[in-house]
């Protein structure tokens, strides 16, 4: 059979031959990674199988007309044994994101041949009546093949080319396996990856997912045109709207296995825009929203979307007795308490939370395995509060636009209800635990110190959250633009000026300066200066960085930016050319401050030389982005 298409491995690939089945497998368990129209496979479980069994599999008892499949099966280098059963096989059913075959079951017989290392790809399609078909025209095969050298290339056959057939969704097209998918394989096989979390939606039936993903999608889309908040609405509409099909199709399965009539009640703590109350709410479940602060938005939903503007404080009175399930989307600073507050709520208080930024129970959540990613340790964090909060925590990761999409489920306890006493010891005394081993006892804001809290206070049942304190209702801007121009102008120059005297004996044309550390450079500050910017996010690099004109940060140095360089003209690559007559509104700090003045003439700065090169701007000021949600 000659080879249609291949695809050669880079060179001293040493991940093969055991990291080609690693890329096929995620080729089968998760073909829309590539394929985005897909929604996922379904799969059953793998077996070992001969010819018989695939003619059983196939519907196809008549040997004679399965003959060219099972020589196509046997291409390629025969192994030094041949097994009773050669083959290892499973079937996955595509789920396509718009079902456009009806009653119509696509599908893949997938036969993995070991030994001459190829696996090949067998679609039939199973019809309402049970009746089963094989395209045979759309039959393939990818096969590893190895040389001297340890060169290694991917080649990919197909049965019958002349007969391929495509619609663009299950059966895509010919050249689009060659173009996208062998060199997914490649890199797949070459990279050798395994992922620290679960696959995505490990949870939920992926059919369902789908189903309402899209009827969802249908109906709230219309939300992108009306979107009030400075935020992206397509992000958050399409992102709202997964995650509210995740909770949907949970809480189904929910409550078929337990035999449940009434839809589950919830409580969104930390609601944002309130989108996901308000679609949980539309699609028949009762619940409410609560954040300390009210969005423009929230005007929109009406009535029947109950949302509150409050303060949110882990205590008695945030106890929720009557909910089935509290939701921590992006939750930020109550995010470990979730599950706290769940437990405490009532024995069949469920919790969902999606971490995002890191907190921990009084603060910023501080890093201890470096073996780690952040991200991971954290999530491993936020699980371990679960599981001492008395909860077997499951974990799964949602299909949403972020990069933060792994979420934690507690829908059942490691305890019996009659030992909810010592339950509740054991998550006073992890939280205490907690507090104790927290550095300093910084709290959200980052200025004030947890004090004049006693012991009794803490174990308490008012004040076992002694010490947390919510966001501020209106959100402090920290990263360095409300400071005092007269004071980031005076530390503008004082960093230039040092950096210019490094080299003002050492130069030819134009003095580019010296470089300093950071710490160097903070070194230079009175300590005044110095406490003034810590307060802010980033601190003294924010300023720097926010100085882009004068500054080049790079590997925690800093530098002079010299605009005839190359790294300042990449560095700077979504600024257009200047244009004759281009409006400039703010003034060049090199042509004002550098004894040199401006490496640049007058006509090629984006900055103005002198008041006469200086023109207002007749345009708006945008709106300040202060609103994360």
């Amino acid at each position: 059979m000659p080879v249609l298409f291949d695809k050669t491995f880079p060179g001293g690939c040493n991940t093969l031959p055991e990291g080609f089945w690693s890329a096929i497998d995620v080729w089968i368990k998760k073909p829309h990674v590539v394929n985005k129209r897909l929604c996922g496979v379904t799969e059953t479980e793998s077996k070992d199988v001969d010819r018989e069994d695939l003619r059983f599999m196939l519907n196809n008892p008549v040997s004679d007309t399965l003959g060219d499949v099972f020589s196509f099966l046997a291409n390629g280098v025969s192994p030094t044994h041949e097994e009773d059963k050669p083959w290892s096989s499973t079937v996955r059913t595509f789920i396509p994101k718009v079902n456009c075959y009806g009653k119509v079951l696509h599908k893949d017989v997938i036969v993995k041949d070991f030994g001459r290392q190829q696996v090949t790809f067998l679609p039939i399609e199973d019809d309402a009546e049970g009746q089963v078909s094989l395209k045979r025209g759309n039959v393939y095969q990818i096969r590893l093949c190895g040389s001297e050298c340890d060169k290694w290339a991917l080649e990919l056959h197909v049965l019958d080319p002349d007969a391929w057939f495509s619609d663009g969704v299950v059966y895509p097209r010919l050249p689009w396996l060659s173009s996208d998918l062998l060199p997914k394989l490649v890199r797949w096989a070459t990279e050798c990856k395994h992922s620290e979390f679960r696959s995505t939606l490990s949870l939920l039936p992926v059919e369902k997912y789908s189903l309402v993903y899209q009827q969802l999608k249908d109906k709230y889309k219309a939300m992108v045109k009306v979107w009030p908040e400075v935020t992206d609405p397509e992000k958050f509409v399409y992102e709202d709207v997964a995650i509210a099909t995740y909770l949907l199709v949970l809480w189904a399965e929910e409550r078929a296995q337990k035999s449940l009539s009434s839809r589950q009640s919830f409580v969104d703590l930390g609601c944002g825009n309130g989108l996901l109350v308000h679609i949980l709410t539309n699609e028949g479940h009762p619940g409410k929203g609560i954040d300390v602060r009210r969005r423009k938005i929230w005007d929109m939903y009406g009535p029947q979307t109950l949302l509150e503007e409050k303060a949110i404080t882990p205590s008695e009175s945030f106890l929720f007795p009557g909910t089935d399930w509290l939701i921590g989307n992006h939750s930020d600073e109550l995010t470990p308490w979730i599950p706290v507050i769940a437990a405490r709520s009532s024995y069949s208080c469920c919790y969902f939370v999606l971490p995002c930024c890191f907190f921990d129970f009084y603060g910023k959540y501080q890093r201890r395995h470096c073996k780690k990613s952040q991200y991971k340790e954290y999530i491993d964090f936020v699980s371990e509060v679960s599981e001492e909060s008395g909860f077997s925590t499951e974990e799964d990761c949602l299909r949403i636009p972020s990069t933060k999409r792994v979420c934690l489920v507690g829908k059942s306890r490691n305890y019996q209800l009659s030992d909810e006493a010592k339950a509740e010891k054991r998550r006073a005394l992890y939280i205490e635990s907690r507090l104790a081993n927290s550095t300093c006892g910084v709290t959200v804001q980052g200025s004030d110190i947890i004090n004049d809290v006693t012991d009794s206070d803490r174990t308490s049942g008012r004040q076992w959250g002694a010490g947390f304190r919510p966001r501020d209702r209106v959100e402090t801007i920290r990263n360095c633009a409300s400071l005092p121009r007269d004071f980031i102008d005076g530390v503008v120059l004082e960093v230039a000026n040092v950096l210019l005297r490094m080299t003002e004996d050492d130069f030819t044309d134009w003095n580019r300066g010296g470089s300093l550390s950071l710490s160097e450079v903070a070194g230079l500050l009175h300590q005044e200066n110095l406490q003034l910017l810590k307060k802010e996010c980033g601190g003294l690099q924010t300023l720097l960085k926010n100085n882009h004109q004068v500054f080049r940060v790079e590997g925690g140095r800093v530098h002079i930016r010299d605009w005839r360089d190359s790294k300042s003209i990449r560095a700077d690559a979504k600024r257009k050319p200047v244009a004759p007559g281009a409006l400039k509104t703010r003034p060049c700090w090199f042509h004002t401050h550098h004894p040199q003045g401006c490496p640049l003439q007058a006509e090629h700065c984006a900055f103005a030389h002198g008041p006469t090169d200086l023109r207002q701007s007749t345009r708006p000021l945008k709106k300040m982005k202060c609103d994360p949600f």
